[in-house]
């Protein structure tokens, strides 16, 4: 929802967006209508996606997010679910998930209210 109320109108003080599982679609039905509104954000934009989100066909969120251009940075986390779950087959518990997602956010957040290129490089990291 803050998405779609900074592409109506940029919101005041708001440098960046982060997005913890952008919910690009419903389950099982692929679709990118829902990201049709960030085009008109022009902040930069930080997708911390799981690689197994039912609400997000990777392919499709991929597309999106290098359509949005240089803002938008997406890292991917391998085997992780919609809420960061990943199984124990991933060698990995959701604590270490949790932990990476945090260092991210925090490197994005740094180069965000630096001033600095919050989406250059980033593009698609996993």
């Amino acid at each position: 929802m803050t998405s779609q109320a900074q592409a109506g109108s940029p919101l005041p003080g708001v440098r960046g967006l982060a997005f913890l599982g952008f919910p690009l679609h419903p389950a099982k039905r692929p679709s990118d209508e829902r990201a049709m509104h960030l085009f008109d954000v022009h902040v930069p934009m930080l997708f911390l996606q799981g690689t197994r989100d039912q609400l997000a066909d990777m392919e499709l969120l991929v597309s999106v997010t290098q359509r949005l251009g240089e803002g938008a940075s997406l890292h991917l986390f391998q085997e992780a679910d919609h809420s960061f779950h990943v199984p124990a087959r991933s060698g990995r518990k959701d604590a270490d998930v949790r932990g990476e997602m945090l260092d991210i956010f925090v490197e994005w957040t740094l180069k965000v209210t630096s001033g600095g290129p919050a989406g250059r490089g980033d593009r698609v990291r996993d």
